[in-house]
């Protein structure tokens, strides 16, 4: 349960700083606000048709008019269908007594169906390796649990190939499959991935392993459809010397070096991905987020693109892009993961995904999508502290914060905060020193404008609420019309629903329907009119601790 502590000796710090000055100027723009956050990925695949899963799908396919990706693991796995945590297989190849492949779609058709029924895309992760294929084959499906060492998922599905010939022509046959089951348009709408996570144990071959494993699969995929979406090489955290030198090295290979597939120079590649993640601790009875680990490993990716004389202008995706690393790591066993089931995790999430779209302007990068690996764990216990966003079948408070995104439009505009943190104070010193980040992200359409403001903390503390005095000008109208939508501990909070009505896990029909009306992004109060002076409306704005607020504006 997240702890609830009054941080006695930061009141009075708090009380002098917690009035915020934020002026918006609705002809102020600097470029459109690209759906970054309409990408979502998990582990279990499985997971994708079953009942909370398509449930969840439908709800995240809803959230904006453009297509939402989805990424997920062990698409090539083999296994029965069945998931537990961490686990999923589509027995999409085996091999008969002679070696000889045999090829099955059914499952990958299956997961694949679900997405593109609702009108959303894959980013088709090619992985993890076929038992019939891999070098060290035993032991293969492993039994992971929260209580369980995190290496110890790192069986037979992370070898390399035993014939990358097989491999390549593994990888052939399903884009070809796809091409003939979706069309050839619908496929090259998708992005193709090779792997996770190459640079750790996901991955036990060499770098050079690797570059072999994706040379042969980005050949495949061209083969069978010249203009689908190839890149990688998904590393983990940029701020770490080896995972950063793994993904030079990687632009530096499909630059320069050798195709092991074809022995020309280079190697496809359309799109670069690493992953990006903080660092929470369980500090003093309390959680402490850490948004500064978050936001160094994007910078350093970027940079890492931007310094590429031959890649710096694609398109760059975050693979992963959470507040640390195992979605499947409940509270039972990770107290850190306390944040995960409140409004200290939506608050975060609106803090730090509207700062990609500033440290991907100061580096003049590309950005396209950043994954939150959030989904849903089927059959599991109730806010069991899952990185997900539905709890059976219940939507948690961060997904509004996604809702809330959905609903901003056209081009972001240049926001003016007289207590802004700067980039290099939040990737350097955090939100933890009795100053709490209050800040906002804005766009403007036509004769409308949206404005998400947060009030985040890196503590998962009472903090004190703050007074946003927000101010937008040059208006061209003498009336507005403004509807505000709220996240805190009373509104979209399932979780504080849940709380309220006891904490069961044996839930009934009427609690089930309690739930499902606390579950859903709230409006704070009715749709109301304001008066233009000047060109300049006003408005004071109280936000709670940890509390996100979306102003639609119109006119």
């Amino acid at each position: 349960m997240l702890a609830m502590l009054l941080v006695c000796t930061g009141i009075h710090s708090f009380a002098q700083k917690n009035i915020y000055n934020i002026k918006i100027d609705v002809t102020q723009t600097k470029g459109s606000i690209k759906p970054i956050w309409a990408f979502f990925g998990y582990d279990e695949p499985n997971y994708t048709y079953m009942k909370d899963g398509q449930k969840l799908l439908t709800e995240l396919s809803a959230l904006t008019p453009v297509p939402v990706y989805v990424r997920t693991h062990n698409l090539l796995t083999t296994g029965n269908g069945k998931p537990h945590l961490k686990w999923g297989s589509t027995n999409a190849y085996t091999e008969d007594s002679s070696g000889n492949p045999i090829y099955d779609w059914r499952i990958t058709d299956s997961i694949f169906d679900t997405y593109v029924k609702r009108g959303m895309k894959p980013i088709a992760e090619i992985g993890f390796m076929p038992k019939a294929l891999s070098v060290k084959p035993e032991p293969y499906e492993h039994n992971w649990t929260p209580a369980a060492d995190y290496k110890d998922i790192y069986t037979g599905w992370a070898y390399p190939p035993k014939d990358y010939k097989k491999w390549g022509e593994l990888v052939y046959q399903w884009v070809k499959h796809c091409v003939e089951r979706y069309g050839k348009k619908e496929v090259e709408s998708w992005w193709w991935e090779v792997w996770n996570e190459p640079d750790i144990g996901y991955w036990q071959g060499t770098r050079d392993d690797y570059f072999k494993l994706y040379d042969f699969a980005a050949n495949a995929v061209k083969r069978a459809c010249t203009g689908a979406r190839i890149g990688g090489p998904t590393t983990t955290s940029p701020r770490a010397e080896k995972a950063n030198a793994f993904l030079k090295a990687f632009l530096n290979h499909c630059a320069d070096e050798t195709n092991y597939a074809t022995g020309q120079k280079g190697s496809p590649l359309d799109y670069v991905s690493f992953h990006a993640k903080g660092s929470p601790k369980f500090m003093e009875g309390h959680v402490r987020m850490n948004m500064a680990v978050q936001l160094t490993d994007i910078y350093k990716g970027f940079e890492a693109v931007a310094a590429s004389p031959k890649f710096k202008n694609l398109p760059v995706i975050i693979g992963e892009c959470d507040p640390e690393g195992c979605a499947a790591c409940s509270v039972d066993f990770n107290p850190q993961n306390a944040y995960r089931n409140g409004a200290m995790y939506s608050s975060y999430t609106a803090a730090s995904y509207a700062r990609i779209y500033d440290i991907a302007e100061k580096l003049g990068v590309d950005i396209e999508g950043a994954v939150s690996w959030s989904f849903e764990f089927e059959n599991q216990p109730w806010f069991a502290g899952f990185r997900d966003l539905a709890t059976n079948g219940i939507d948690k408070p961060v997904l509004n914060v996604f809702r809330m995104f959905g609903k901003m439009r056209g081009k972001r505009l240049v926001v003016e905060n007289d207590k802004a943190f700067s980039l290099e104070q939040l990737q350097t010193t955090g939100v933890h020193d009795s100053v709490a980040d209050v800040n906002a992200i804005a766009t403007t359409g036509e004769r409308e404008a949206d404005i998400l403001l947060w009030n985040y903390y890196d503590d998962d503390t009472l903090a004190p609420e703050a007074t946003v005095k927000l101010q937008l000008s040059n208006i061209p109208a003498k009336k507005v019309i403004i509807s505000e939508y709220r996240i805190d501990e009373e509104h979209s909070n399932s979780y504080t629903q849940w709380k309220k009505i006891g904490s069961p896990q044996q839930v009934s029909k009427e609690q089930y329907s309690m739930l499902e009306k606390s579950e859903k992004l709230q409006s704070y109060r009715k749709p109301y009119t304001a008066s233009v002076r000047n060109g300049v409306v006003n408005a004071d704005v109280r936000l709670p601790g940890h509390a996100v607020s979306l102003f639609k504006v119109k006119w």
